[in-house]
């Protein structure tokens, strides 16, 4: 899916809520830490399905990855898909099944004005933070180093 198409979702779901912005790019992000979750719940199922025999040690993989990510999803208050937009004022974050889903819920709407963003590259994430200068609260998110997902343009436009 083009980031087009990704902007234009968003654009959507502003204007299905009565918000007059324009939507500079966006991107797929996920709550900070699903990944690692998975990695580590795949390392955890593949060697228990390895003890198992056969094909055991993929299922486990398969099932520890999975295990992994409802864990983190359980504990966090972030959905566990997102779609990010930025625009000239205002960074947006909606719960999104898919990169080409439409979203559904308004989960952040953050004034650029009111906060810092720092980004920090890690193996095959870029976690983006947002964190609010008044109060120090954070929004901590990853976005794939997968060119689909477009998280990199997103990072792009609000670091430059």
């Amino acid at each position: 899916m083009s980031e087009a198409e990704m902007v234009s979702l968003v654009q959507g779901a502003l204007k299905d809520r009565g918000i007059d912005d324009e939507i500079l790019a966006a991107g797929q992000f996920e709550p900070r830490g699903r990944s690692g979750s998975a990695f580590i719940g795949g390392l955890i199922g593949g060697t228990v399905g390895d003890e198992v025999g056969g094909i055991g040690d993929a299922v486990g993989v398969v099932g520890g990855v999975m295990v992994g990510q409802h864990a983190h999803d359980a504990a966090g208050t972030l959905p566990a898909q997102m779609l990010v937009g930025v625009s000239e004022s205002t960074v947006y974050g909606f719960a999104a099944r898919t990169r080409r889903s439409e979203p559904s819920a308004l989960v952040f709407q953050l004034p650029r004005s009111e906060i810092e963003v720092k980004v920090h590259a890690r193996v095959n994430v870029r976690v983006l933070e947002l964190i609010d200068t008044a109060t120090g609260s954070r929004i901590e998110l990853e976005g794939n180093r997968i060119p689909l997902t477009h998280s990199k343009d997103v990072i792009h436009n609000l670091i430059g």
